[in-house]
């Protein structure tokens, strides 16, 4: 049974006995410059996080060894996207405050918030809501109701406090709210109630409603947001949404049952492992404004991945599930080309599933040469980095 196969170095960032990790694969754990990296650590990794379990917020430094230095503590985070960790100027160019500032989640007393940080000098600033997505000029979060999530879709919420809307199946005061990072200011911009009255469904009155995985564009004009619902057998239903980030022009791009993950390809143009009742479960580009949708490497792809664009857009890294000798293989796929190349294979231990699994979530550095994700196969959950730039810059990107 291969513990991992991988054509290119790989070399580990972090190390044991602790536990290492970053989270969800469509944030940068790179800063700017390239030194830095982000990560997060805990002493387990066989059962979801209590509501007193804490982890503890790193930075690497890449040139001197891999060296960790210890930044904060946080009670809100979870396996699969950790505490929302990203460095927030890295985003907006020109900002005097490039690669001293990261943003993650907290808890505080009764209620979840956010906390902007500066990596050298330790300052902080508690914001009033948690944040989800950041808008690349990073003025503004999207961002969602982590209780509901934790009773709808445990280890993608926050264990600790309870969802107050627990027994409504679509309350019109929890939904997706606009948070502006520079004054604290926030409001709900789509409620729960709102989005079922858009082209409801006979299925939305056995199920119990909530969102999920919101991302906002290039521009920063709109975001996507998953809209999902119980279903009475188990399980859940999914539509894909688009809207401007103050909740008007909301486009529901895929109402038919299943989108899972997804990335930006344009502004109005979104990458997703989705079905579509004529053609079936394929990766789906979709145009939010004119309708139109087009199949993405039919032939070479057949699983949902986590999937996201190089920085220059030529290629995609995506990720798969367990095979059947419980490897995860990682990918990248040049679109013009319709290449795939798979860079590696790692094994995971088949005991450790559900929301305490190791997903590589597989996310880009800011100049496109490395790769960095997460992983179980050498037998703790760890970091480690891959250089892709033989292939990215070869032939296959022409």
């Amino acid at each position: 049974m291969p513990h991992h196969e991988h054509p290119l170095p790989v070399t580990p960032v972090t190390s044991g006995p602790l536990h290492h990790w970053f989270g969800y694969y469509d944030k940068f754990p790179w800063d700017s410059t390239g030194r830095y990296l982000l990560c997060l650590e805990v002493d387990f990794l066989d059962r979801p996080p209590t509501a007193e379990d804490s982890v503890t917020i790193h930075r690497i430094d890449l040139q001197e060894d891999g060296r960790l230095i210890p930044l904060a503590t946080t009670t809100a985070w979870n396996w699969q996207m950790g505490t929302i960790l990203q460095w927030l100027n890295s985003n907006a160019q020109g900002s005097p405050a490039a690669d001293r500032l990261i943003i993650y989640n907290s808890r505080e007393r009764d209620h979840y918030v956010s906390v902007l940080q500066d990596v050298f000098t330790g300052e902080k600033r508690v914001l009033p809501r948690p944040v989800y997505a950041v808008s690349r000029d990073a003025q503004f979060a999207m961002t969602l109701n982590f209780e509901r999530v934790a009773d709808t879709r445990p280890g993608y919420g926050y264990n600790g406090i309870p969802d107050p809307g627990k027994d409504h199946p679509h309350p019109a005061d929890e939904g997706i709210f606009h948070l502006d990072l520079q004054t604290g200011d926030n409001e709900l911009v789509i409620s729960l109630d709102q989005i079922v009255k858009i082209e409801p469904e006979a299925s939305f009155k056995e199920g119990k409603h909530w969102f999920n995985h919101l991302l906002v564009n290039q521009d920063n004009s709109r975001f996507i947001f998953l809209h999902r619902w119980t279903k009475p057998q188990g399980g859940w239903f999914t539509r894909l949404f688009t809207a401007k980030p103050d909740g008007s022009d909301i486009v529901l791009v895929n109402r038919e049952e299943m989108t899972s993950h997804f990335d930006y390809r344009r502004p109005r143009e979104i990458l997703a492992w989705a079905n579509q009742f004529d053609a079936g479960q394929h990766y789906y580009v979709f145009d939010d404004e004119t309708g139109e949708r087009q199949i993405l490497g039919a032939e070479v792809f057949q699983t949902d991945g986590h999937c996201s664009y190089s920085p220059d857009g030529q290629w995609i890294l995506t990720d798969t599930y367990p095979d059947r000798e419980h490897c995860r293989t990682l990918i990248l796929y040049n679109a013009a080309r319709n290449e795939r190349i798979d860079v590696g294979r790692f094994y995971s231990p088949p005991e450790l599933t559900g929301e305490f699994r190791c997903d590589l979530h597989p996310r880009w550095s800011r100049d496109g040469r490395r790769v960095c994700f997460d992983s179980l196969h050498e037998g703790s959950r760890q970091m480690y980095v891959m250089d892709v730039s033989e292939i990215v810059s070869g032939p296959a990107a022409s």
